[in-house]
């Protein structure tokens, strides 16, 4: 935070990924946590790199980055994804259906947590979730709204409610990038969207054992030069 760092996000599992590790490696809850560096930052933004659907009720997940956007004076996004790790939510007993649902419940919530960030009270009746009155108070300090950023890539449904919902996207550096930004434009225009209205962002590895800065660098400008504006680093 006092380095200038725009952004700290948090994982949201309850076990750590393969890719980083073993499931036994320490693992924080992520809003607990986020809450926690509400406290002792005061400039960057907080968010989720991303929360999975399924983790948690949309109604309580708009409350809980409400909260967050409150008690960190306006600094909470909400990262959001359809979820993919099986393992820990059979492992803890969490709600894990089939891939098909997950999208369908995905885009659901991303309705709930846009009208509730609202503060529209009006019931929701979806296909997977009924919500009587979607009162949420206090509203978000964030205006006009906590940025809604969704994390994946797949072309036809992921960059679709990117398009129809998000304020970001966040996309891995794999050598289609620049295919999967073409992807959402051509979603945006089929849905009226205005392309340039969404933030590019592209998670980035900072590997100084493997990488000199200067081809860090290079990375990054390449990145750029596709269009990214953020790069989520991990270390």
């Amino acid at each position: 935070d006092e380095a200038g760092f725009d952004r700290i996000s948090v994982m949201d599992h309850v076990w750590q990924i393969p890719v980083v590790g073993p499931a036994e490696n320490d693992m924080l809850e992520a809003y607990t946590a986020l809450g926690y560096l509400a406290a002792h930052t005061t400039v960057a933004k907080l968010f989720t790199m991303v929360t999975g659907v399924t983790y948690r009720d949309p109604g309580l997940l708009a409350k809980a980055v409400t909260t967050l956007d409150v008690l960190s004076g306006g600094r909470a996004l909400l990262g959001i994804g359809a979820a993919w790790n099986e393992d820990e939510s059979r492992g803890l007993g969490m709600f894990f259906p089939s891939t098909k649902e997950r999208f369908e419940r995905l885009e659901e919530a991303l309705q709930i947590c846009k009208q509730m960030f609202a503060g529209d009270e009006t019931p929701y009746h979806g296909k997977h979730y009924q919500l009587g009155r979607l009162l949420n108070s206090p509203l978000p300090l964030s205006k006009p709204s906590p940025r809604i950023l969704i994390g994946g890539g797949g072309e036809k449904k992921t960059l679709l409610l990117v398009a129809k919902y998000a304020d970001a996207c966040n996309l891995f550096p794999s050598p289609e990038v620049g295919h999967k930004l073409d992807v959402l434009k051509q979603h945006c225009e089929n849905v009226g969207r205005d392309y340039d209205e969404i933030e590019k962002t592209c998670m980035f590895h900072y590997d100084l054992t493997s990488n000199s800065p200067g081809e860090i660098v290079d990375g990054l400008r390449h990145l750029a030069s596709l269009g990214f504006q953020q790069a989520h680093g991990s270390l």
